[in-house]
């Protein structure tokens, strides 16, 4: 399957790429001088029928195959068991440290001459309580 994907993702860039070509060869409506003083195409939506030349055909079935390949790129890479070729890791999978990189508490010396903190999990810890209002403070006036 690996060797599938590969393939089909280059196709898939190489239409990406002939598709840009293609649109940026075809001109617009407006492109023709005669357009401008009116004598442009009929009333229809996409000008007079019949005017698809080569260029805008190529480009509709260039479309179509990328589409196709955007859907068989994306059943290969939730239908196949494990990491592919592709994507083997996530961004974060990547960047975040394994648990055997990370430093013990106990490997982390101790400051000379800094008093010791008590070890407190942080999760279970107690709120400290507010400290009192200033006198003509009206913080300590909202109702509850």
């Amino acid at each position: 399957m690996n060797m599938l994907e590969t393939v089909l993702l280059v196709m898939h860039l190489l239409v990406a790429v002939a598709i840009c070509g293609f649109v940026l060869l075809q001109h617009g409506k407006g492109a023709d001088m005669g357009a401008a003083f009116g004598s442009g195409s009929s009333g229809s939506l996409f000008g007079a029928a019949g005017s698809a030349n080569f260029l805008s055909r190529t480009t509709a079935i260039l479309a179509a195959v990328f589409f196709a390949s955007s859907l068989g790129l994306t059943w290969l890479s939730s239908h196949t068991s494990g990491p592919s070729g592709v994507m083997q890791q996530g961004v974060m999978e990547k960047m975040a440290p394994k648990a055997s990189e990370l430093p013990k508490a106990s490997d982390i010396p101790a400051t000379p001459g800094a008093p010791s903190a008590p070890t407190v999990d942080p999760i279970k810890a107690p709120v400290p309580p507010a400290p009192p209002a200033a006198d003509g403070s009206k913080s300590g006036e909202v109702p509850k």
